[in-house]
């Protein structure tokens, strides 16, 4: 192997890192989310008694957005909502990010805080417009 091709492997390698630092998934996480939106599913209301089929989901407070869309998502995922393949890669994407440091833009709260909880689609609604956000101010 030449100098000069092991400086371009080290390089890219260095390169690659970098951006995986910055991955926040954006697009994708917007485009699943606004397919889980036209679900017509998922506009029933909030109600937080053992036999609704309704969710409750965490409105997170400013800093803790990642680790309530990783509960909001798993929720989901256990009351046997439609469209698992969707919801199965968002919880995956927000449990990488968050176990990972994955998304710079997200601050790192552990847990998830809210005051709130809302319907599900003000949860995506939220998820929705947090990625768009970060997707207007990255590069």
């Amino acid at each position: 192997m030449t100098a000069s091709m092991l400086s371009y492997i080290l390089f890219s390698c260095l390169l690659l890192s970098v951006q995986a630092e910055h991955y926040c998934g954006g697009r994708e996480i917007i485009r699943y989310t606004k397919r889980l939106l036209v679900d017509s599913s998922l506009s029933c209301p909030c109600r937080q008694t053992a036999g609704s089929s309704c969710s409750c989901l965490p409105i997170p407070e400013p800093g803790h957005e990642l680790p309530c869309f990783v509960e909001g998502t798993k929720h989901m995922l256990k009351t046997n909502m439609s469209s698992k393949l969707v919801l199965e890669r968002l919880y995956q994407t927000f449990q990488a990010q968050l176990d990972r440091n994955l998304c710079e833009s997200l601050p790192r709260g552990d847990q998830c805080q809210y005051k709130t909880k809302g319907t599900v689609t003000e949860f995506l609604n939220t998820i929705l417009t947090t990625y768009q956000a970060i997707n207007k101010s990255s590069p």
